[in-house]
Parts: structure tokens; sequence; C-alpha cells
């Protein structure tokens, strides 16, 4: 209740239609630890974001599934790199089915804030270092290319990162060569129409998922996983930990005396879960 009545007032205050003030952006991540924008979006550090492109989606699930957040993984997308993570700081895009009186008044705002181009490009202009441009684009096939090869081009060039669309794209043989992760549904040849964008960091969803501006995403071949700010660093210290785990467990392997049962998981055997727990020290301590 307490989220419909902040996006209420978003849509009903004066040239607020399409975004979240600081102030109802604080209050909507109101457990972020991290510095913010000026816009009130939380800003993950660069040395975090750094160190999640070394984990996977598995190590997102251990953490971010049991603190609160079942809702954080979508697949089924199509995309243009599978050997290159994607890893960012989330800006969220919302488009909804073309509706004459609603988009007039979109339109006006946008151009009293002095926005040019279409609409899909008053967002991507906006775009910093580290953003990852998230798009709800209602699975829209035809029609529905947010963008085609120019203006994934432009992204790359102001984002370094990648782009997620819940629609689709055009120009994808143009796409494909750059070296931008990008997740989509489809590829149409169309240009984007009929639509019109009704949030601008706003909550949105993508598959059964629910992304907040200032989410980190990781996106590997298995699909998009996100983290709220709040859980980066656990998530982060877990996925070393297991790192290290797995990496005992093959060098264990490796000598050829064990069954998986004797090591994988936790080790029986209290000897070896003491062997365990020196190399976890030792790993531990050249991190430092």
């Amino acid at each position: 209740m307490r989220l419909a009545c902040l996006l209420l007032c978003a849509l009903s205050a004066s040239a607020q239609l399409t975004t979240l003030t600081k102030d109802q952006m604080v209050k909507l991540t109101a457990k972020n630890p991290f510095e913010r924008f000026d816009d009130g979006r939380p800003k993950v550090p660069d040395a975090a974001l750094q160190k999640i492109k070394d984990i996977s989606a598995e190590d997102v699930w251990t953490v971010v599934a049991t603190k609160g957040f079942p809702n954080h993984f979508a697949g089924g997308f199509k995309l243009t790199t599978p050997n290159k993570k994607l890893v960012g700081r989330v800006v969220t895009a919302q488009f909804m089915p073309m509706r004459s009186d609603i988009n007039e008044i979109i339109a006006a705002e946008g151009k009293q804030k002095g926005y040019a181009g279409g609409q899909n490009q008053w967002i991507i202009d906006q775009l910093q270092p580290g953003d990852i441009l998230v798009v709800d684009l209602f699975g829209k096939d035809e029609y529905g290319t947010f963008v085609g090869d120019n203006l994934a081009y432009y992204i790359m060039q102001k984002t370094g990162t990648g782009l997620v669309v819940d629609g689709a794209v055009r120009d994808l043989d143009g796409i494909s060569t750059f070296d931008m992760p990008v997740y989509y549904k489809n590829a149409h040849p169309t240009p984007i129409r009929d639509v019109m964008l009704t949030g601008f960091n706003v909550p949105v969803r993508i598959g059964g998922i629910t992304v907040m501006p200032g989410d980190v995403v990781l996106g590997d071949r298995e699909g998009i996983s996100i983290i709220p700010p709040v859980l980066v660093d656990e998530v982060i210290r877990r996925a070393e930990d297991t790192k290290i785990h797995d990496d005992w467990t093959k060098m264990k392997f490796r000598e050829g005396k064990y069954k998986s049962s004797d090591i994988y998981g936790s080790p029986r055997d209290p000897a070896l879960r003491a062997e365990y727990e020196e190399y976890k020290k030792k790993r531990l301590a050249e991190k430092k």
C-alpha cells in the first residue's frame, strides 16, 4: 500500500509523471548502505561491481533467495555475448501500450524538461558510466524494438556495460558485433512505435521479478539476477567462501583418494574438516 501511494503521488505531481522524486527514491531504497546519486538512486561502489563479475547466478541465489527476495532471477532471454557477463547499477524504464490522452501529458512534460528525440532517447541520454538500463517493454516484439545498432552503440559508449530489454531490438547483426552484453526477448526489423514511456527510475517488472533503480544486475548465460544493494556485500563474501571451498574440493578430487561423499559439502572426517579450515584460513589471509 505504501509503495502504491508513493507511485500515485509521483504520477499526480507536476512534472513528475515519468520518475520518482529524490525523497521517494530514498524511501523506497531505505536499506541502501552505500552513497547515492544526486537523484537518490543507490550508488553501489565500482569495487563491489568488479568483484561481482567473478560470481555466478548460483552465488547470488544462495544469499538473495533466503533473505526475503525469492523473486530475483529472470531467465528466457536471448543474449548477444554469451562469454561476457553483464554487471552494473540499474536504471529502469517502463513502457506501456500507446494511449493518446496520457501520451500527450508525457510528451508535454518531456518538452518542458528539455528532452529531445523519441521517448527511448530521453532515458538513454541520461545514462552514466556503470549504469545498466533495464527496460520493461511488456515483451513486445513488432514495434517493440527499444534500440537498433546506432542507439545500442551509444549506450555502450556512455555506460561501458550493457542493456536488458523485456521486449525487442532491431539491427541485431550490428548489435551482435559490439563488445556489450544485450539481453532481449526477440529481434524484429520494425522501429519502436505505439508505446509510451510511463516510468523512468521507478519499480518495474521483468519476467517474474521486481527491479528497483540502483539494484545491481548480474547477467550470465543463465539469465538476469538482481541483487538489492543491502545484500551486495554479503553476496560477495559468500561467493568468495564458495570459491575457496570449490577450489579445495577439486584439489582433493584430483588426488584420487576420496569419494564425492567424503569431500563434497562439509567433509565428514574430522581430519579433513580441519584440513579444509586451515586451507580456508590461508586463502582468506592471502586476500587481505
